[in-house]
């Protein structure tokens, strides 16, 4: 009987020790919620996705991953990264202000289309440009860490029309989250995340396959990140306009 008393007591302190946490958790100024896994996700999603393209930081990043080594391609992709957040932190502080717009449910509509459209519009572009066309040999003079991640921030920087991919992505993706800064930091980290993974991953794939990597595996590169952009996009459009699935 005293043993089984016992237990019951055992069994009550926990629930009111786990209630008390509950109820601590609820009343932290930045409370994390079930969903900020799901923020993650996409985040990187929307990382990988800025950074796929082979523009001329991705073959800036081939031509230094073949000629002056692995570490130098990755730290081609950090410079790029960082230009990256930059324009999607500018993003994300515009769409902020017009919140109360795109909250509601027909303009959410409209906007996912429109971002729909837009990484359709992209992806077709990424599937037919060809990102040799105008390539400029990379010296095999390897210079410091700082200079490569410096000259691809210039690279990236100079070409702000990737707002324009940010806002579809965003508004596909529903990422703005206003008066939640907390999450918001995590979802631009997850950005700058999914960007490196991708950068990494790149660079990983060069170094291995160097004896056979070309210019035509540029583009064939290219025409992959397109199709996959393409076929995701239209599955995205399909089920906004079906009513299929919302983010």
């Amino acid at each position: 009987m005293k043993k089984t008393s016992n237990k019951q007591s055992f069994f009550q302190r926990n629930v009111r020790d786990t209630h008390i946490l509950c109820i601590f958790a609820l009343d932290m100024p930045f409370p994390i919620h079930i969903n900020i896994v799901d923020l993650v996700f996409k985040g990187m999603l929307i990382g990988m996705i800025a950074s796929a393209p082979m523009g001329p930081v991705g073959v800036l990043c081939v031509q230094r991953t073949l000629n002056k080594g692995r570490w130098y391609g990755f730290i081609t992709g950090v410079g790029a990264a960082v230009s990256d957040i930059i324009y999607a932190a500018i993003t994300g502080f515009g769409m902020a202000f017009v919140m109360d717009i795109i909250n509601n449910d027909t303009n959410k509509f409209y906007l996912q289309i429109i971002g729909s459209i837009i990484l359709l519009s992209f992806g077709i572009y990424t599937w037919r440009s060809d990102p040799t066309k105008n390539i400029h040999q990379s010296g095999k003079q390897r210079g410091s860490m700082t200079h490569n991640a410096i000259t691809a921030f210039l690279v990236t920087f100079s070409n702000p029309l990737i707002i324009f991919l940010f806002m579809g992505l965003f508004a596909q993706f529903a990422f703005v989250i206003p008066n939640r800064p907390f999450e918001m930091i995590v979802g631009f980290a997850s950005i700058v995340g999914g960007a490196l993974v991708w950068w990494y991953g790149l660079t990983w794939l060069i170094d291995k396959v160097r004896g056979i990597f070309d210019s035509s595996g540029i583009r064939i590169i290219n025409q992959i990140i397109g199709a996959i952009v393409i076929i995701f996009s239209v599955i995205f459009l399909f089920g906004t306009c079906t009513n299929l699935y919302r983010f």
